[in-house]
């Protein structure tokens, strides 16, 4: 097994352990983070109907022409902000936070604080 191969079935093993844990209700859904080397992406999720209630991603309309590239922790910031604004308007004021078995550090943590600062409590 290389060593990537290594790090993926870690963040795979990571990623079961917590969502054992972490569950999406209508009251406080999930807040749900991928992040690939040139974007980062979030949802909030409510896992007991399957419904995704707000999303944001460096791809988004509005954010697509800012300056910069959109694996940087300045663009996952904004995404958080913007995940914030889009679930302020859809109603929901607090989440629980699924990192998605990556590491709460960096591109992981400027959304999360991003979102926090865009009002969402968690």
């Amino acid at each position: 097994m290389s060593n990537r191969e290594h790090q993926i079935a870690a963040r795979e093993r990571r990623k079961v352990r917590i969502r054992g844990r972490v569950s999406g209700t209508p009251e406080r859904p999930r807040l749900s983070v991928y992040r690939s080397a040139s974007h980062i992406y979030a949802q909030v999720i409510d896992d007991e109907t399957g419904v995704t209630l707000a999303s944001a991603s460096t791809l988004s309309a509005e954010l697509k022409g800012r300056e910069g590239h959109g694996g940087n922790i300045d663009a996952a910031r904004a995404v958080g902000g913007l995940l914030a604004e889009k679930a302020k308007a859809a109603n929901i004021n607090q989440v629980v936070f699924d990192r998605n078995g990556f590491l709460y550090h960096g591109r992981v943590k400027a959304l999360a604080d991003g979102a926090r600062e865009g009002g969402l409590d968690f």
